[in-house]
């Protein structure tokens, strides 16, 4: 009963969310590729690596939590944990070995 009067008073408009949350796909997707040209080029292998991107993957998420949400993400996502801090982790993992190995190669051939 309260969600429904909540809603009420303030609406979720969806092409919203799907902007918002668009948004924050283009930001994980760009910053995974930036983070396999630093991972690549600092020469990091295995788990360091994947330990580079994740940490990187939170301090992104975190900055789009106090910049882009103002630090309140259940005003602009409708599921602020996954659309948030865990939705494209394992898209943009894609992304980031791809630059990784390729400036790997190129930085250590």
């Amino acid at each position: 009963m309260n969600e429904e009067r909540e809603l009420a008073i303030n609406p979720i408009v969806q092409t919203s969310v799907q902007h918002n949350t668009q948004v924050v796909s283009n930001i994980r997707n760009l910053t995974a590729s930036l983070f396999g040209v630093a991972a690549g080029t600092l020469g990091l292998e295995s788990y360091p690596g994947f330990v580079f991107y994740l940490v990187g993957t939170l301090i992104v998420s975190g900055l789009v939590f106090v910049f882009r949400a103002e630090g309140k993400p259940s005003e602009y996502f409708h599921r602020p944990l996954g659309d948030l801090w865990g939705g494209d982790v394992f898209s943009g993992l894609s992304s980031f070995v791809l630059t990784w190995t390729l400036f790997y190669g190129l930085v250590r051939a």
